[in-house]
């Protein structure tokens, strides 16, 4: 019994690679003939991440949201993440519009959005994309120069610059 139980564990694990190779072939043959896979070989940096069907990237850089933001206030930024985040802490002067409710607050806030020369969305962490989204959305809709700062509300904090809190 215990000979047998042997040479069955050592066939099992004989059959591992081939079965993880077939795996491979057939996941990887199933990705290339759908037309929405996923690209093996890409361009996974910010500028690429950030950008709009065309390949324009969206980013604005801390030092020119700044400049717009001093400036004249032809400059909106625009907080993606959820209400509740955005009452804790949100960059001064920034309208809420959370991208999971974008499409219903989006009638309330166009007055404030088409007065603007530069709408600048925002979110926090590097990682985030609810600013990308939103900015996307929002170009969509026929708002032109609409940026993303990444990592906003961080990059804008460690910079010393006015924050909020509340509604």
């Amino acid at each position: 019994m215990n000979r047998l139980f042997s040479i069955s564990v050592q066939q099992s694990l004989r059959q591992i690679p081939a079965l993880i190779a077939l795996a491979v072939i057939i996941a990887l043959g199933v990705n290339h003939w759908r037309s929405d896979g996923i690209p093996l070989v890409g361009d996974w940096s910010m500028e690429a991440r950030f950008s709009d069907a065309a390949g324009e990237s969206l980013i604005i850089e801390l030092a020119q949201a700044r400049r717009l933001f001093e400036e004249d206030g032809g400059v909106l930024f625009v907080d993606a993440r959820p209400q509740s985040e955005y009452a804790q802490e949100h960059i001064s002067g920034a309208l809420s519009l959370p991208w999971q409710d974008a499409d219903r607050y989006l009638a309330e806030t166009a007055g404030r959005l088409e007065s603007r020369k530069t709408i600048v969305a925002y979110c926090d962490g590097e990682d985030c994309d609810l600013s990308h989204e939103l900015a996307l959305f929002l170009k969509d809709m026929g708002f032109e120069n609409v940026r993303v700062l990444v990592n906003g509300l961080t990059v804008w904090r460690e910079a010393g610059l006015p924050i909020e809190t509340g509604n």
